[in-house]
């Protein structure tokens, strides 16, 4: 992913929302990782490294390599990871295009990638290259979205139509696959991965966990909102929306018998 196929764009403020996000979404992706006997892991799309000291913390033997294609993330991601007394001489970072990888075959024993290849305008080539660095029996595992799932009570017309206009730019300008969690099965076959496993994983929010529903609404109303300025700069959105969809998330946010649902998808396969 480089910095022209962002749509949140690299500022302060973004780069501290993936910290957030990360944690926020930890319980969900980190959940029983494959990666207890590993020991050389390849990061695809490290980002800030929100991901990247999670995963540090939950496995202390681990050394992460991690390569993303933005130096603005990556100088973020080393002062992060700098900081950390407790994580020194165990990562490195480099700035490379994720599918030419500059790592001799068999060079790590696992790998994660998260939340990038719907950044990307070739997922297989992507993992094709990961495959070839990993050694055989090394796990992998991809955590993806899938944003057709999205749905939201009560009915925000303004917001729904905002986000399909947020997944076409990704589509149609950027080159990404807002969809592409649900063809991850595909394309790890296709590349001769083995014992190949998708899970869905979903949010459904309602008046059973009405704390747990106002902390998510409050986050993907952030995250919806970070990419505004960049769609109605490219004249994919009217601001009259972006000015509807903030309305109706308030109400949705206020109202009592709200509703949230979005699924993600994980898969997880050996080499």
């Amino acid at each position: 992913m480089s910095d022209s196929t962002y749509l949140h764009g690299f500022t302060p403020e973004e780069q501290d929302r993936l910290y957030r996000q990360a944690r926020y979404l930890a319980p969900e992706v980190h959940d029983r990782l494959p990666f207890r006997s590993c020991r050389r892991l390849l990061e695809v799309g490290c980002g800030v490294a929100a991901q990247t000291e999670l995963l540090l913390r939950h496995f202390p033997d681990l050394h992460v390599t991690g390569v993303d294609s933005s130096a603005a993330n990556l100088q973020v991601a080393r002062a992060r990871l700098e900081a950390l007394s407790w994580a020194k001489d165990a990562w490195e970072l480099h700035e490379v295009d994720a599918a030419r990888l500059p790592f001799q075959k068999s060079s790590f024993d696992g790998a994660f990638l998260c939340w990038i290849l719907e950044h990307v305008k070739d997922p297989a080539r992507v993992l094709s290259e990961v495959r070839r660095v990993l050694r055989s029996g090394s796990p992998i595992v991809c955590t993806e979205v899938q944003n057709a799932s999205f749905f939201v009570d009560p009915y925000s017309p303004n917001t729904l139509a905002y986000w399909m206009a947020f997944n076409d730019y990704q589509f149609e300008v950027l080159d990404g696959d807002p969809f592409v969690g649900a063809k991850l099965g595909n394309l790890l076959l296709a590349l001769g991965y083995r014992d190949i496993q998708t899970e869905v994983k979903t949010f459904h929010l309602d008046n059973r966990r009405p704390g747990d529903r106002a902390d998510f609404l409050a986050y993907w109303s952030e995250l919806l909102q970070s990419g505004a300025p960049g769609l109605v700069e490219a004249g994919k959105v009217e601001a009259r929306t972006v000015e509807a969809m903030k309305a109706e998330l308030d109400e949705v946010a206020r109202n009592p018998n709200a509703v949230f649902w979005y699924s993600f998808v994980q898969a997880r396969a050996v080499v």
